[in-house]
C-alpha cells in the first residue's frame, strides 16, 4: 500500500520565489528516487507565500529513505532561511 503525504508549507514575506525554486529543483531527483511514484508541488494563486507538495511513495520506508538524500538534506538547510512557520507533513493512506 502507497503512502501519500502532503506538504504545507509557508514562506517569509519576500522569500516566495526561493521557496518556490528550492520545492521545484526538488522535482527531477525526487521523482529518480525507485520508491517515489509522484511529487509535484502547488502555489496558492490567491497566497504566493503559502505551497504545498503533493507526494506518493511506495512505503513508509521509502519515504525516510527520501529524507536520507543529499537532495533532501539540502532543501532542509534552504526551507530554514525562507519558511515563516514550520512545514506541516501529513502521511495518508488509503483506506
Amino acid at each position: 500500500m502507497s503512502l501519500h503525504v502532503v506538504a504545507e508549507l509557508r514562506a517569509l514575506p519576500g522569500r516566495e520565489d526561493r521557496l518556490r525554486t528550492a520545492l521545484e529543483a526538488m522535482i527531477e531527483p525526487s521523482l529518480a528516487e525507485p520508491n517515489c511514484l509522484n511529487y509535484q508541488p502547488f502555489a496558492n494563486p490567491n497566497e504566493p507565500a503559502h505551497m504545498v507538495v503533493v507526494e506518493e511513495w511506495s512505503s513508509a520506508h521509502a519515504l525516510e529513505e527520501h529524507f536520507a538524500t543529499p537532495h533532501f538534506r539540502h532543501i532542509s538547510g534552504v526551507l530554514e532561511g525562507v519558511l515563516a512557520e514550520p512545514m506541516i507533513i501529513r502521511r495518508l493512506v488509503a483506506e
